[in-house]
């Protein structure tokens, strides 16, 4: 064969028609299946990520609003011990790993290690899933998964690791392999990443990059063909040649550079043809722009900019589009696969007896949190991660001060000379003693009032301290001028947040249950009042009347420095040194 005909230029062709889906495929001589064409799925997943802009900040996004601020409880109060117990097993570094591995490839694997009689669960740490394969299912059941650091360049003289799969493992096994996979049809081995639809054009965004790369390197655009007419070269003239004008054109410093030739005769001159792409700048930019939507259209992005993508579509950039991108996304993409994960971490901790109620607290601002359908504290605590606490930081200042009892004034209210202070007392316990008509709905009005009586609750002692705290003196100041607050009214400013820097990491607290915060000298006084005029009737009769008693917990007449601790959030040391943990 002559010289010409064996030299081969470089030329580069990318054809996306011969994209093809994962292969998962079961070797009759190998113990494991496949997951790729060259057992390669993770690999490329990772070339996806590395090569594509857009594909790896939407991954990083969510991998981080996935996790958020991290794993926690919604009864930690009640069961103090499995708390403990759960925040040592799951540990922070892992949970991250975990969470991140688990969008990032579509399933992740935990370590299991037990103690010696397998019954219970020592540890639990990340694996990472790139470096398991799993073994041919037996009834149905996949009881291993292969061990190999590099799949795709396992030899056959290699020989990986078998670890039992998370309850297939005997008595002597102490370590097994718990996978978190979404169930996907047709996918049983394994699950294909989250966002496998959109992963040619995470390739394209990377090839066009590499070819722009290219252009500046070689000269900005393969825009001459050169010919030399005076005969054929053998292959190392022709290479010698080539290698000669590339260094001396190529690369974007040698722009504008130019070609001098000597020629014996015009018909043996070198030919120069200019090579044109119309719109060359149309075209690129619009491979871009499509990648980029088909990429975060399959990572299914509402708004770009949640992610720190600037976009001039869609969603706009004021305050209530991006709350509203902000919880649809988080309802959608976020809390779907937090449940998936959820619902895997409680199978580890029920094996040791663990009760807790886990979340994950988001990372989504809590002023795009939706608080008005949210009933209960626990679901509050949920939406927003804040946890309800009390335990006094250092004093706030005269300004913020200020500004809460402002807002306390509001809500807070004198009686007028209607109404006369018929009975007082401190509860002790949750009573039935006092008897309060059915809800009255006005302005002012509480679930605990009638058109003949009004209950409100006062800020007692007024012990007129020198040394109490200044949101303490201004209570008493009020309960002075007569001012009294429904109970409604003292939830309200509690779950705003108004007394927050009394709280504990300066959170919101209940008010009606901690007052002004650790070591408080100080209870609620309920205070019921008749309407002058009004025809007063016995507690039994008004009870057969159909009237409602107030339901008040008990701490609500305890003074906090009568509480544990003196009030405060009990710490994470505290519960440890206390279980002796």
């Amino acid at each position: 064969m002559s010289d010409n005909k064996e030299y081969k230029p470089n030329i580069r062709v990318i054809n996306l028609s011969t994209y093809e889906k994962p292969v998962i495929e079961e070797q009759y001589n190998k113990d494991w299946v496949k997951f790729g064409q060259d057992n390669d799925y993770y690999d490329k997943l990772v070339d996806r990520h590395l090569e594509s802009a857009t594909n790896a900040r939407c991954i990083d996004g969510i991998g981080d609003m996935i996790y958020g601020r991290g794993l926690d409880s919604l009864n930690s109060e009640k069961f103090p011990e499995d708390y403990v117990k759960f925040k040592k097993l799951l540990k922070k570094n892992d949970v991250k790993r975990i969470s991140y591995e688990y969008y990032y490839m579509g399933q992740a694997a935990m370590q299991i290690t037990y103690n010696k009689t397998k019954t219970k669960i020592l540890k639990v740490s990340h694996f990472p899933i790139m470096t398991l394969r799993a073994a041919k299912a037996v009834k149905g059941v996949i009881k291993k998964y292969y061990y190999h650091p590099d799949w795709k360049n396992c030899k056959s003289s290699d020989k990986p690791k078998p670890i039992p799969s998370f309850g297939n493992g005997n008595r002597k096994e102490l370590n097994e392999i718990y996978i978190i996979k979404p169930y996907s049809p047709s996918f049983y081995y394994y699950a294909p990443a989250f966002y496998h639809s959109c992963l040619q054009y995470a390739e394209l965004e990377g090839e066009v990059s590499e070819y722009h790369i290219s252009n500046i390197q070689n000269g900005l655009a393969p825009s001459l063909f050169i010919n030399f007419n005076n005969g054929t070269p053998n292959e190392e003239t022709q290479r010698l040649i080539e290698n000669k004008i590339n260094e001396k054109f190529s690369g974007s410093s040698n722009a504008g550079r130019a070609i001098i030739a000597f020629n014996d005769s015009q018909e043996t001159k070198a030919t120069i043809d200019a090579i044109h792409l119309p719109d060359a700048h149309a075209q690129y930019q619009f491979l871009s722009d499509e990648s980029r939507e088909k990429i975060m259209l399959g990572h299914g992005i509402v708004s770009p900019i949640l992610l720190g993508i600037k976009d001039n579509t869609g969603f706009g950039n004021n305050a209530e589009e991006l709350r509203t991108a902000s919880i649809l996304m988080d309802n959608v993409i976020i809390r779907p696969r937090q449940d998936e994960l959820i619902s895997a971490f409680k199978e580890i901790l029920e094996f040791n007896g663990i009760n807790q109620e886990l979340y994950f607290i988001t990372l989504q601002p809590i002023e795009f949190t939706e608080l008005d359908n949210i009933s209960t504290k626990i679901r509050k605590e949920e939406e927003t991660g804040e946890k309800l606490s009390a335990v006094e930081l250092d004093d706030f200042s005269d300004e913020d001060g200020d500004d809460m009892l402002d807002q306390l004034e509001g809500l807070g209210e004198v009686l007028s000379d209607d109404w006369e202070l018929i009975h007082s007392e401190i509860y002790q316990d949750e009573k039935e003693s006092v008897k309060m008509a059915e809800i009255k709905y006005s302005d002012k009005a509480s679930r605990e009032d009638d058109d003949v009586y009004k209950v409100r609750y006062a800020y007692m002692p007024v012990r007129k301290n020198p040394n109490s705290r200044k949101f303490c003196k201004k209570m008493e100041a009020l309960t002075e001028k007569k001012v009294v607050f429904r109970k409604e009214d003292i939830n309200m400013m509690s779950f705003r947040g108004v007394n927050k820097e009394l709280g504990h990491k300066q959170r919101s607290y209940s008010l009606l249950k901690y007052k002004g915060g650790k070591n408080c000298h100080h209870y609620w006084e309920l205070r019921v009042y008749k309407k002058k005029g009004g025809q007063r009737v016995s507690e039994d009769k008004a009870y057969q009347s159909g009237l409602n008693e107030p339901n008040n917990p008990s701490e609500m007449t305890v003074r906090p420095t009568d509480m544990p601790n003196g009030g405060a959030y009990p710490s994470l040391s505290a519960i440890k040194k206390f279980f002796g943990i």
